[in-house]
């Protein structure tokens, strides 16, 4: 009870648990290395076993303090160097932890512990257990000796012993997952074991290295992991809220090389496109692969043939009018209606409506016999290609809630979302290039021109914008006219067709950032 009331007992006692717990950190990284080696079933097991044989190897040490100062008296000497028991177990223990610790870091690196045919290979439990045993029995001296010469009075030295265990017992489970669950942190536990490793090579040879030296470097070390783990759960918290087409069409893309080509400007100013030397992928190729992995993130809007270029047949009209639209157009099928777009009757094709016209037949009652396949405008473009399959050839009227026609889809639209646009006769491209800049169409899909100019900033689905007309109201908060200027970094947008309704023609230029001219 003496002891108890004491407070320098008290002192050594709260001293030597916070000691021990610091020097059995690295044993708990090894056994959480080790135990990753085992299925999953057995890691607890291996956990618990390993501390408990720690716990043990401590307690006996402790009770053999006599035996323990023998191993500090010299047993032989090489040259002018003294060796004893202790040094010996310091040496033969820092010698395997530099061998182990090597043997991991390079599985880990390589990772020569997965097998590509049967999944990961598991190594042996009891071989890991007494792995386990042997580094305990170094980190087991080094901390028995530790508490021996900070606290004359056993009970002490055992209680201190008992209370570090149990915590790390506690601790244990949480640190091995973490551990196993960053790569990182293995990677640098491993490099820690190598330090250690290392000072007891040095200890064995009589060189002191101060712990506080180790340990100093080790927490610098945690500090800046703890920071990059942080940056990393952002980086995926920020990542998360994108949704998972993007950010696979993003990784791909960048895997493919999408970067710009260099600007380069030539004697008389005007700029000349360098290529980019080794490129994986040519710029068609980019393009569709770009197409295809944005397709499913589009809206018909940005895809259909809007409604004011829909080539239609009123059915009302004469015969001779008839047969002079369907002459005068490019297009082989045909939407036919009565009186106006929204009263649709059905599909006919333009080589078989001429000869039924010239056999006096009913253009009405002709076109009843294929009636149109109608979709709504939310539908996503995936599920609109098994619509496009069942029109067989054809293509499918869009409409709005209320039923009023929007536009038509061809799987030539399509391919053109993917590929790029392929103007038919009677049609202009929609984006041209004009010296330093390019003419667009106010109908011009965003997704088309934010990849001409290698862009991934015009693109905003939460906004609902699918023209370039859409992009320069909404940037002006108006209807803007003829000769306005806007700027939309790093776009510069000069309106060069608009009336009160609509913006048919813009020009774009893609303004140089002044370090890259300096460049």
């Amino acid at each position: 009870m003496e002891i108890l009331m004491d407070p320098s007992i008290w002192a050594g006692l709260l001293t030597l648990v916070v000691l021990e717990i610091v020097l059995g950190i690295d044993n708990l990284v090894f056994i959480a290395i080790l135990a990753d080696k085992l299925p999953p079933k057995q890691r607890d097991k291996a956990r618990l076993i390993g501390l408990s044989l720690a716990l043990i190897m401590r307690l006996g040490l402790l009770s053999l303090i006599s035996w323990l100062v023998t191993l500090t008296k010299p047993l032989f000497s090489v040259g002018d160097m003294t060796f004893s028991g202790r040094d010996m177990i310091m040496l033969i223990g820092g010698l395997f932890l530099l061998f182990k610790a090597t043997t991991e870091l390079h599985e880990r690196l390589e990772n020569r512990q997965h097998d590509g045919e049967h999944g990961k290979g598991y190594a042996s439990f009891w071989v890991v257990v007494l792995q386990i045993v042997v580094l305990d029995a170094v980190f087991s001296l080094d901390a028995v000796i530790t508490a021996v010469g900070m606290v004359d009075h056993l009970p002490v030295m055992m209680a201190a012993v008992v209370i570090a265990m149990a915590v790390m017992l506690l601790a244990s489970k949480p640190l091995t997952n973490f551990v196993n669950a960053h790569p990182t942190v293995v990677v640098l536990c491993l490099s820690f074991l190598l330090m250690i490793g290392l000072s007891l090579v040095a200890e064995g040879f009589g060189f002191h290295i101060p712990k506080g030296y180790l340990y100093a470097a080790i927490g610098f070390s945690i500090v800046i992991e703890a920071f990059n783990q942080i940056a990393r759960r952002n980086f995926i918290r920020n990542q998360s809220r994108r949704p998972l087409r993007a950010r696979a069409a993003e990784a791909i893309l960048r895997l493919m090389g999408n970067h710009a080509p260099a600007v380069a400007r030539n004697g008389s100013g005007s700029p000349t496109l360098m290529p980019i030397q080794a490129e994986a992928f040519v710029e068609e190729e980019r393009y569709m692969i770009n197409g295809v992995l944005t397709l499913a993130s589009r809206s018909l809007r940005s895809i259909m043939t809007p409604r004011g270029e829909i080539s239609w047949v009123d059915a009302n009209l004469s015969v001779d009018e008839i047969r002079q639209q369907l002459l005068s157009s490019p297009h082989s099928l045909f939407p036919v209606c009565r009186g106006e777009l929204d009263e649709l009757i059905g599909v006919v094709r333009a080589k078989e409506l001429l000869v039924a016209l010239n056999d006096g037949a009913d253009v009405a009652a002709i076109a009843a016999a294929t009636p149109m396949i109608v979709v709504p405008e939310t539908l996503d473009p995936i599920n609109l290609l098994g619509v496009l399959r069942r029109a067989r050839g054809s293509f499918v009227i869009v409409t709005n809630e209320f039923g009023i026609v929007q536009g038509l889809v061809t799987p030539l639209d399509v391919l053109e979302a993917i590929a790029g646009e392929f103007p038919d006769a009677d049609e202009t491209p929609e984006i041209v290039a004009d010296g330093d800049g390019w003419l667009v169409k106010g109908s011009t899909d965003l997704h088309a021109l934010q990849q001409r100019l290698n862009l991934n900033t015009l693109v905003n689905e939460k906004e609902g914008i699918a023209t370039v007309a859409g992009l320069v109201i909404a940037a002006n908060g108006q209807i803007p006219q003829a000769g306005d200027e806007l700027h939309l970094p790093p776009l510069r947008i000069q309106v060069l067709e608009a009336n009160d309704y609509r913006v048919d023609l813009v020009r774009v230029i893609h303004e140089t950032p002044p370090e890259d001219e300096e460049e």
